[in-house]
């Protein structure tokens, strides 16, 4: 693991099975990959249910995304129950209702309104932080 810690912490849904969940992590992973890859990590939900003490680490100790797939807002929950601060709360059905072009079908693999609507959610949290260069954290911070 990067021994430099993110600005920010990413952690995505995981309603596996469903559309909005995997926009949640298609959101993620182009946060955390392409958009942002210096100073962002992404967080597996699961690992926090599980209580991973890494993923506990991680969220306790840095400002954190969570992007929902749904209104049981499962992510936002996990990171405050782990001791975490929640910076940002999205919901990918409110991001929906604002694009109803973009509805996302597919669950091992989304449609490309699917993939367009992951690529907004992603560029809405993006616009929503800090730049970039206000942190200085080393290019490539890892996912736990």
């Amino acid at each position: 693991m990067n021994t430099n810690q993110a600005a920010f912490a990413v952690v995505p849904c995981s309603g596996i099975g469903k559309p909005f969940g995997t926009v949640s992590r298609e959101a993620a992973y182009e946060i955390c990959e392409n958009l942002r890859p210096g100073d962002t990590q992404l967080v597996a939900l699961a690992k926090l249910v599980l209580g991973d003490a890494t993923a506990r680490a991680a969220v306790a100790g840095t400002p954190v995304i969570t992007i929902d797939g749904c209104k049981r807002m499962c992510a936002s929950t996990m990171v405050k129950q782990s001791g975490g601060a929640v910076a940002r709360e999205i919901s990918v059905l409110d991001v929906f209702r604002r694009h109803k072009d973009l509805k996302p079908e597919g669950i091992a693999e989304l449609n490309e309104a699917g993939l367009k609507l992951a690529r907004v959610l992603a560029e809405e949290v993006i616009a929503s932080l800090p730049p970039a260069s206000s942190t200085n954290i080393a290019k490539g911070a890892d996912h736990v």
